[in-house]
């Protein structure tokens, strides 16, 4: 019987050593899960975000002063170039330009003695959009750019 008892001590022993095998590559297995759970844990942690959200939010405070009295500075000199306006049509400058000669391009000059329109004097609105028909877009405003620019439409 000590011959059976040794053999099952030896099969024991043998399973104990198996099992505790197995029991080391489970820890072992357990602890790198914990440490990626920890890992991610941290990952989705909110401290940094709010620490970064709180230095944005002081760094974007500066550059809104700084924005505020730029707008500020606009709204002023708006004001000002308003008041040169009313002041320069108060004293008579739209009257000088008016009866200033008044002078066009040659081409646009050509082109308008061929639709009719012989006199600039008597232009009529109409009749320049009825003489620049048949011109493209970009053309119609080129010839109405120079005509205002020569104060012979307004």
């Amino acid at each position: 019987m000590d011959l059976q008892s040794g053999e099952n001590t030896v099969d024991l022993t043998g399973n104990f050593e198996r099992v505790e095998a197995r029991l080391e590559a489970a820890a072992s297995l357990l602890e790198r899960a914990v440490a990626l759970m920890v890992e991610r844990d941290s990952e989705r942690s909110g401290d940094v975000q709010r620490i970064v959200a709180a230095v944005e939010t002081n760094r974007g405070a500066g550059r809104e002063a700084e924005l505020e009295k730029k707008l500020e500075a606009a709204e002023q000199q708006i004001a000002e170039l308003r008041a040169q306006v009313r002041t320069h049509a108060e004293s008579g400058t739209e009257t000088r330009a008016k009866t200033a000669r008044k002078t066009i391009p040659a081409s646009t000059a050509q082109f308008l003695a061929k639709q009719g329109l012989s006199t600039l004097e008597s232009l009529e609105a109409g009749a320049l959009d009825a003489a620049l028909h048949g011109l493209s877009l970009e053309q119609r405003i080129a010839v109405k750019a120079q005509l205002l620019r020569a104060g012979v439409v307004s």
